[in-house]
């Protein structure tokens, strides 16, 4: 992996990327123990709601891990979590979009785990320069 060392004008975009990535697993964990305590008290917590509430940290945890490496100068790396970072949120809202997916309160925190994934992108794209091949 070829790594390239970058300058501080490039580390604090990535800083706040990795703060919104931050944000977004720090969410997705705050909705799976929504989920967990629904099951809890009366069961109503459906096998797409655990999947879907599951899958963001874990997807946080790569994403923060992915921003990690681009900030050490991983050109990979970083194209990586800027792709991620503009399909996953499309991918998230829109399967939970599908009627009868989910209940409404559950597509609101989804959608708000999206948009804290969505605006790591911000940063990301403004880097595309910096990150060339």
């Amino acid at each position: 992996m070829q790594t390239i060392e970058r300058p501080a004008a490039v580390q604090r975009p990535l800083g706040l990327a990795k703060g919104f990535v931050a944000a977004y697993g720090a969410m997705g964990v705050a909705v799976f123990g929504t989920i967990v305590a629904l099951a809890v008290a009366d069961g109503t917590a459906t096998g797409f709601m655990w999947t879907r509430s599951a899958l963001v940290p874990v997807s946080a945890v790569i994403m923060y891990w992915l921003v990690s490496l681009a900030a050490r100068g991983s050109t990979r790396a970083y194209q990586r979590a800027r792709l991620i970072s503009v399909v996953a949120p499309i991918a998230l809202v829109g399967v939970d979009l599908i009627p009868g997916a989910c209940p409404f309160w559950f597509l609101l925190l989804q959608t708000a785990c999206a948009v804290l994934l969505a605006a790591a992108a911000v940063p990301l794209f403004r880097l595309r320069a910096t990150f060339q091949k």
